[in-house]
């Protein structure tokens, strides 16, 4: 491990970190205002929401399955030459995004957006825990994922804004142009250092034997669809519940930024503490402030702070990269890029779970009490994972005094 020695050094190091956060904005941007420009994408193709919304979970599934596939295949590759070839896929896919003639071809090609997206994030991530010692990996981890959240503050509004103004498509256009500048810092400032010796596929795969793996991923990919099926149809919860302007739009997903950044830096902090007790608490309180949503998308002053609230369930994402750094110690690169898959499994779930709540009949509000379900589950899943976890450490003791 390396870290830091010099004032240089931390200088360099932070415009790395900085560079990765980039990715992580451009990620940020592209996968949340998808769902915020829905409406707008929706009219275009003159279609229905619920309809438009499998664009979304197209991109949620590539990110399923390209994250495993990639980091298998790439583990030999040196982390810079994989991080900025994930960075130019990801310019290219939302560049075709951009010029997609039709929404079955939107479809097609934001599954091929979110293709690199958990890879990014896995190899990033580790690439920034591998600079500081073992203690302060959480906060490393939320700094690059902070750019993802800076994303719902300034990228996601701003790609709303542009989407009302100009068009969709120039939102998508942007973020191809963030991709690309992420390529060249990175390629110019993240050590060329070469691929682990023993580093293989077999190995990496050796991770799915762990209960505890697929436990953590669990919590992922249920509790997390709660935000995301609350999130999807915000905008239009905005427009048709709660009569907001137009322009409040931007502001009220600007809002749910910083609540996503103040929950990333907080989460972050007590992983290094307490990583599952801190998951624990982040699962409870979104499952409370998702069940209150629905009583306040009437009153955009009540909504408000529902919304920031909502948005500090993000951090979950750094307790739980930091839990499988723990349970999957020697496939890192694997476990790193499969809780991303997790959390995007969450993001096709939520939104179709919310398609169905809608589409029963229940109305735009509904989508609150599904959301507060799932993340029930999600905490369902946690408490198996802390149990599990008791357990395997008292059969252990147990073992060890017996061998004495």
């Amino acid at each position: 491990m390396n870290t830091p020695s010099n004032t240089s050094d931390e200088f360099h190091m932070g415009w790395l970190l900085f560079a990765l956060a980039m990715g992580a904005f451009a990620i940020g941007t592209t996968e949340f205002a998808s769902m915020t420009l829905l409406p707008f994408i929706a009219n275009d193709f003159q279609t229905t929401q619920p309809l438009t919304g499998h664009a979304i979970s197209a991109y949620a599934l590539g990110v399923v399955v390209g994250s495993p596939v990639i980091m298998v295949l790439g583990v030999r590759l040196p982390r810079r030459a994989l991080l900025v070839g994930l960075a130019a896929f990801i310019g290219v896919a939302n560049a075709l995004s951009a010029v997609a003639p039709s929404l079955p071809w939107l479809v097609f090609f934001r599954f091929l957006s979110g293709f690199p997206h958990g890879a990014y994030f896995g190899v990033a991530m580790l690439l920034a825990a591998s600079l500081v010692p073992k203690n302060q990996r959480a906060q490393a981890v939320s700094r690059v994922f902070m750019g993802l959240t800076i994303a719902t503050i300034i990228g996601v509004p701003f790609a709303t804004w542009i989407g009302q103004t100009v068009g969709w498509r120039w939102g998508m256009a942007i973020v191809a142009v963030l991709a690309a500048i992420t390529a060249l810092l990175i390629r110019s400032l993240a050590p060329a250092s070469p691929a682990q010796a023993d580093a293989s596929p077999l190995r990496e795969l050796n991770a799915l034997r762990s209960r505890q793996v697929w436990l953590t991923l669990g919590i992922a990919g249920i509790g997390f669809g709660g935000i995301f099926c609350v999130y999807t149809y915000l905008a239009a919860t905005l427009i048709e519940v709660t009569h907001a302007s137009d322009l409040m739009i931007p502001v009220v997903m600007a809002v749910f930024g910083l609540g996503t950044t103040v929950g990333n830096l907080v989460c972050g902090w007590a992983a290094d503490r307490a990583t599952m007790r801190a998951a624990g608490i982040s699962l409870g309180f979104t499952a409370l402030v998702l069940a209150l949503y629905p009583s306040s998308t009437d009153n955009l002053w009540l909504l408000i702070p529902l919304v920031f609230f909502i948005g500090c369930g993000v951090g979950l994402a750094a307790i739980l990269q930091t839990r499988l750094m723990d349970v999957a110690p020697h496939a890192q690169s694997l476990a790193g890029a499969l809780v991303q898959s997790a959390f995007n499994l969450a993001n096709a779930i939520g939104p179709w779970v919310g398609g169905i709540v809608i589409a029963a009949g229940f109305g735009l509000p509904a989508t609150g009490y599904a959301a507060a379900a799932l993340t029930l589950g999600g905490l369902g899943m946690w408490y198996w994972a802390v149990t599990d976890a008791r357990r395997a450490a008292l059969r252990f003791t147990s073992d060890a005094a017996n061998q004495a």
